[in-house]
């Protein structure tokens, strides 16, 4: 295919047009032989009309007929082949600005004190920010419990990630247990893939009920922040809590046989987040604590291009033909509308 002047996006398509010779070829024979068919033993020629309830059509009328159909296939063959001829030359730019997400699917996130459940509010939160994302930073989705699993790696493509929310569950994992360190090696193993000049950030999405060593997890964060990648947080639950769920509906108990409670730990995530140069958000059912995580995780990171990264844009043609096959139907339906009757009663 040539890089510049007239050509076709899809010229297989242009293969259709060798349509018109077997139906014209069939037209012929149908000509020639309609005289001896058997229903002309039956009657004559001028009383078959009355007999079949349909004409046959002259020589003249039965090729003008052809001939306008096979003006209207080609029309739509070529308009399906892709006409083009001009072209826009469009300077790529990639984001400059990651987040990973870190969603907790520990068996503490299904607690109801939020409505359906934490875990559920939390995938809330993260369609939301894909939904407000516009290409503003690439986002890396990773789940975990006891251990850390990467669901999506740092992308472009937020319809992946929105497609695999579902599917997320706390039934997923068999060991409970909420341990971020695990989750905070595999984020930097995605951010160690991406280009140097971009900005790195984490967002939490977590109850806050960790099973880290508190000082090991600490020193974990501060030398993220330390190579300049900060965390946000956003909490879901509520301080008042709830009852953990368990299996076949029962709540899970304590060693005393009472159940065991869970509550979001606002003061634990907001001096995590103070650690990691980043910022502390409670989940709400409105967007602004989405779009204050989107801005935040853009500061500092500036879109990149490259000028050996363009893309053609080709103008596409194809709507030309596709209009006049409608005009020219337009007035195969006006000629074939009934007319108006005449006189009142």
């Amino acid at each position: 295919m040539p890089d510049t002047g007239f050509h076709f996006a899809s010229p297989w398509w242009l293969l259709g047009l060798l349509l018109i010779l077997p139906v014209g070829a069939w037209l012929r024979r149908s000509m020639v032989y309609g005289n001896i068919a058997r229903i002309n033993r039956y009657a004559d020629a001028h009383l078959l009309p009355h007999l079949t309830g349909s004409r046959e059509l002259e020589p003249r009328e039965r090729w003008r007929r052809f001939g306008r159909w096979a003006l209207l296939w080609s029309l739509l063959v070529v308009a399906m082949a892709g006409p083009r001829w001009d072209y826009s030359e469009v300077q790529l730019f990639t984001p400059g600005s990651d987040l990973v997400v870190l969603l907790d699917i520990s068996r503490s996130m299904d607690v109801a004190d939020v409505r359906p459940s934490r875990l559920n509010r939390a995938k809330q939160e993260l369609e939301d920010l894909i939904n407000q994302n516009q290409g503003m930073v690439r986002i890396g989705l990773i789940a975990f419990a006891s251990v850390a699993h990467v669901v999506a790696p740092i992308t472009d493509d937020g319809q992946t990630i929105r497609a695999i929310l579902p599917a997320i569950d706390s039934n997923l994992v068999r060991l409970q247990g909420s341990r971020l360190g695990q989750a905070l090696e595999r984020a930097q193993s995605l951010f160690a893939g991406q280009p140097e000049k971009t900005q790195h950030s984490l967002l939490l999405i977590s109850d806050g009920d960790f099973a880290d060593n508190r000082k090991a997890l600490e020193k974990q964060i501060r030398q993220l922040a330390e190579g300049d990648v900060r965390l946000h947080i956003l909490g879901v639950g509520t301080t008042d809590g709830g009852p953990v769920p368990g299996h076949v509906g029962r709540f899970l108990t304590d060693s005393r046989n009472r159940p065991v409670e869970s509550r979001l730990e606002v003061e634990e995530l907001e001096r995590l987040a103070k650690l990691g140069n980043g910022a502390y958000l409670s989940a709400d059912y409105r967007d602004q604590d989405t779009g204050q995580i989107l801005e935040l995780a853009v500061i500092g990171g500036n879109a990149l291009s490259s000028e050996e990264e363009q893309v053609r844009v080709w103008k596409e043609r194809f709507y030309w033909l596709v209009l006049t096959v409608m005009l020219l139907l337009l007035t195969t339906f006006r000629r074939h509308l009934p007319a108006p009757r005449g006189g009142t009663k």
